[in-house]
């Protein structure tokens, strides 16, 4: 079986002292634990309020459940997953035995990230340290994929097998198999999203999963998605999405990307490529709802493809570099790529996936990013694919992405 191994999230994992996994839900948080943490007790929360004793496989009712959880801190980790499904007097347990012993909790909601990150008077604030589990790093999922394929496919694959729940599954080429994965299986993409909000009130989902569509259809200012929400009768104002913006963007589901130059003015867009284009799916054709032809799935995910290669590319680079993407707002101006450093561009690109790039093209990508006093990037396929290489920008190949990316881990403790 495919396994990315996660060294970088495992790494956090390790140190001392209670943690709470948060995010949504197909990221791997029960996979990553219970496949790569030494622990002594393992609790795995139900809907109906029993506990499972995963080591002795024993269904616990909650009082049975509390008492043996009280007994085992101070030997070893106990992790408690889907913890939030217990009642709230919980909170109070761990708050009153904190910080004895080790303790992970694992949570996929949205209803516990408003609380524990946003209310001051959480019973768990200050007690645990919040670890997120989202995507898979770009540097590792690049590493670990090059031992089974390389070149263009490898960086199309990459993009999308961040996503946890696609590594076992894949199978070159990626854009036939992510034709036939959201053919046959679109309602389940849409759980990964619907169950994050299965236990919020019914219209705080309407507005998060209003929010997501609206990113999918392009908005990806605050005031456009305000508006957005506005004119569907969600919101009474288009300054209230602020909040929840930022729930989605604490869970993972949204990034949130500064506007160069700007204070406090950003760019929003749909965090995982899959989830980006379910979204576009749905509104495009509906697509689980009703039955749609490979050939339009297809031309979709040829259709946004490349521009799920430019972000999955600046997110590479900025952690190589330790850099910061923004967005760059000039008149007839749009950057594929713009990394800062302290108030200063240090890297603008351009990524040009496709199978020829013409000498015009060249031409005016040097006119471009000439205006810029930093250094310039290309990203391509290949070199093959230019008609001539361009003068005062580097050009980076999949080749050259995997390169700068191992190197990257090498500096990372434990992630050789």
């Amino acid at each position: 079986m495919r396994i990315i191994p996660r060294r970088i999230e495992f790494d956090n994992l390790k140190a001392p002292g209670w943690k709470m996994l948060y995010g949504r839900r197909k990221t791997g948080k029960t996979f990553l634990v219970r496949n790569f943490l030494d622990y002594e007790g393992y609790f795995f929360a139900n809907r109906n309020g029993t506990v499972i004793d995963i080591n002795s496989k024993r269904q616990l009712s909650y009082d049975e459940f509390r008492m043996e959880f009280i007994k085992r801190l101070g030997e070893g980790v106990t992790v408690i997953d889907e913890f939030h499904r217990l009642p709230r007097e919980f909170l109070d347990t761990l708050h009153a035995y904190s910080p004895e012993g080790e303790v992970i909790l694992i949570t996929s909601t949205l209803w516990l990230a408003m609380r524990l990150l946003g209310e001051r008077e959480s019973p768990l604030l200050g007690i645990v340290v919040p670890v997120r589990i989202g995507l898979i790093d770009e540097r590792e999922i690049l590493a670990e994929l090059s031992k089974e394929i390389e070149g263009k496919e490898l960086v199309e694959a990459s993009v999308y097998l961040r996503e946890p729940v696609l590594v076992p599954l894949y199978r070159p080429s990626l854009r036939e198999f992510l034709t036939d994965y959201f053919h046959s299986s679109g309602a389940l993409v849409r759980e990964i999203v619907g169950e994050a909000f299965s236990e919020e009130e019914l219209r705080l989902s309407e507005v998060y999963l209003a929010v997501l569509h609206s990113i999918a259809d392009g908005k990806s200012k605050s005031t456009e998605i305000g508006n957005y929400l506005l004119s569907g009768g969600l919101i009474e104002a288009p300054s209230s999405v602020q909040k929840y913006l930022k729930v989605l963007t604490a869970m993972g589901l949204v990034r949130k990307k500064p506007i160069h130059g700007k204070k406090k003015r950003f760019r929003y867009s749909i965090a995982s490529p899959l989830l980006d284009l379910h979204f576009y799916l749905e509104a495009k054709y509906a697509y689980t709802e009703l039955e749609t032809p490979r050939e339009f799935i297809r031309r979709a995910i040829d259709e946004k493809l490349p521009r799920h290669v430019e972000g999955f590319v600046e997110s590479l680079l900025a952690k190589i570099y330790g850099l910061r993407p923004v967005s760059v707002e000039m008149p007839e101006l749009e950057l594929d790529i713009a990394l800062e450093g302290f108030k200063k561009l240090e890297l603008v690109g351009e990524v040009k996936w496709k199978n020829r790039v013409k000498r015009e093209e060249v031409r005016r990508i040097e006119e471009k990013l000439g205006k810029f006093n930093c250094r310039k990037v290309l990203i391509v396929p290949s070199v093959e694919v230019l008609e001539r290489e361009p003068e005062g920008i580097d050009v980076l190949t999949p080749e050259e992405l995997l390169k700068l990316a191992k190197e990257s881990l090498k500096g990372k403790p434990s992630s050789g």
